[in-house]
């Protein structure tokens, strides 16, 4: 397996896994998969602040995805990013979620980032809870019944975990201010 940067070429690899867990899964809130332009317009934010971009390959086949994102866009959460780890259908349990979620903390240590939110889909997510417990995550609290999917209410579970230095010194370098990009 080949953790890199995504690239333009990656994109239809990308709506592909996004689109199936929009269609069939509770990840995503999102209801109406977004077309290869506007996955590659969020690419292009997401690299527009500094952020990682990554995706898992193996065998030449783009087999998942992780991209940190702004929190929030108020200026005083711009050390504070949220990660995306998604998974193609069928490769769940061959490490490659962990894999993508290891290196995208270790891209975002390397840079003004100190905290990082997981906010997952579904309480009843297992498998993504424990990816992120693995990795040094603590749940932080449940957002219950705030989405609504497959005829269904569906909780949300917030999860942090601190970046380098976390909150124990004040930051070395100034990060992009999500608002003004």
């Amino acid at each position: 397996m080949i953790i890199r940067d995504a690239n333009e070429e990656d994109m239809p690899a990308i709506q592909r896994i996004y689109a199936c867990h929009v269609r069939h899964g509770l990840a995503t809130f999102e209801e109406v998969p977004p077309d290869v332009p506007e996955m590659a317009a969020r690419r292009k934010q997401v690299l527009g602040l500094g952020l990682p971009f990554l995706v898992a390959e193996i065998d030449g086949r783009i087999v998942g995805y992780s991209y940190a994102s702004s929190f929030r866009t108020r200026s005083a959460f711009r050390f504070t990013v949220e990660n995306s780890v998604y998974v193609e259908d069928g490769w769940g349990g061959r490490g490659i979620g962990s894999e993508l979620l290891r290196h995208l903390i270790e891209r975002c240590e390397a840079g003004p980032w100190r905290q990082m939110i997981a906010v997952i889909g579904d309480s009843a997510n297992e498998a993504s809870i424990a990816l992120h417990k693995k990795l040094g995550f603590r749940t932080i609290g449940t957002l219950t019944n705030v989405g609504f999917k497959f005829g269904r209410w569906v909780d949300t579970v917030m999860m942090q975990r601190e970046l380098g230095e976390g909150g124990g010194t004040l930051p070395h370098a100034p990060a992009p201010d999500p608002g003004r990009v």
